[in-house]
């Protein structure tokens, strides 16, 4: 099988496909962010990958215990969710220069989009691709709205188990995407070279699809290693030379030495692992970040659940993704407040 991103051919016997994450490194400055663009070409990526999304669309502005970040998250500074999303997100206004300046710069841009309006910005854009993020797995509706552009579709797993991945794979088929990629990926910040299971990259192909590397460790073992076991993709966060400190530095990529290139090679027997899809331990307490149905607006007894008071938010504390359409028209069994998880139970 072979996918194809802008100009470049991704698959067997073809060259691996390395990605430049550029996700919050841009650090609010648009100069910033177009000088990753060029970097990340003289770095030799073959693409650099944005973040599309705002605060609005990924969580609810609240600072009730279910929207607080952890005491123990590298990014408990920023108290809740939304003001996260808020200091690490791309603004919407940039995204045209940071095409232009891609394609100026022959380096193939595509993004991820965190909703459905997302999706329908970057189709205006002409992105090429769709990668959904590892906690965006479970967003049905969203994976329905990717698979219909017709454009090849990278999934990462890392919150994601065997059954997430199986709907998630059927949900793109299912809506006529036949380009897919899976790409392994072990999501904490850093990721330990211990749980990368790279095995998985062999595993995975059998599913018909290609796959590859959505690396979050320190240094390039489980990339080269991703490649050594016949991964398409790698994808790694990247920061410039100067480390300059953002939401995402502390585990980007810079340049690398030889030396610690070398190191790489000879660490690669640590991150061989085995064929997993099991969420790993460190993993497992981001699993809130997945995607769940929350009450967006207070609800009456008796009222319809709509699209206006009833949204597919982070955290992961209530009720599946998949019943989103099927809760749509049906009536309240109970007086809801906004922020609420939404469970079954409250259909009358």
């Amino acid at each position: 099988m072979k996918i194809r991103i802008g100009k470049k051919i991704i698959g067997e016997g073809k060259k691996t496909f390395i990605v430049a994450e550029l996700s919050g490194n841009h650090n609010g400055s648009l100069l910033e962010a177009k000088k990753l663009i060029r970097y990340a070409k003289i770095a030799g990526a073959d693409a650099v990958k944005l973040q599309t999304y705002k605060a609005d669309t990924i969580t609810l502005k609240s600072n009730k215990k279910d929207f607080r970040i952890s005491k123990y998250s590298p990014w408990k500074k920023y108290k809740n969710f939304w003001n996260l999303y808020r200091k690490a997100s791309t603004p919407w206004s940039w995204h045209k220069e940071l095409f232009r300046v891609a394609r100026k710069n022959k380096i193939e841009i595509f993004s991820s989009p965190f909703d459905e309006s997302a999706v329908d910005f970057l189709e205006k854009l002409n992105c090429p691709a769709y990668k959904i993020a590892s906690p965006e797995i479970n967003h049905i509706p969203l994976l329905e709205k990717v698979a219909k552009t017709g454009k090849p579709i990278i999934l990462s797993l890392g919150l994601a188990d065997y059954y997430d991945l199986k709907l998630a794979i059927q949900t793109l088929r299912k809506n006529r995407c036949k380009k897919i990629a899976v790409l392994q990926c072990v999501t904490s910040y850093p990721a330990p070279l211990s749980e990368q299971n790279l095995q998985t990259i062999n595993d995975i192909k059998k599913m018909g699809v290609l796959s590859g590397l959505s690396d979050h460790t320190i240094g390039n073992t489980s990339a080269i290693t991703s490649v050594a076991l016949g991964g398409s993709i790698v994808e790694k966060h990247f920061n410039l030379i100067k480390n300059v400190k953002t939401v995402d530095s502390f585990f980007s990529a810079n340049l690398k030495s030889f030396r610690k290139l070398v190191r790489s090679i000879r660490e690669a027997e640590k991150a061989k692992g085995v064929s997993s899809y099991k969420i790993t331990s460190s993993a497992k307490k981001h699993l809130i970040g997945k995607r769940s149905i929350y009450i967006s607006d207070n609800i009456q007894r008796g009222e319809k659940f709509s699209i206006k008071n009833i949204k597919i938010v982070r955290p992961n504390l209530g009720a599946h993704p998949k019943f989103f359409n099927k809760i749509i028209g049906k009536k309240s069994k109970y007086n809801l407040m906004a922020g609420t998880p939404f469970k079954i139970k409250y259909l009358k």
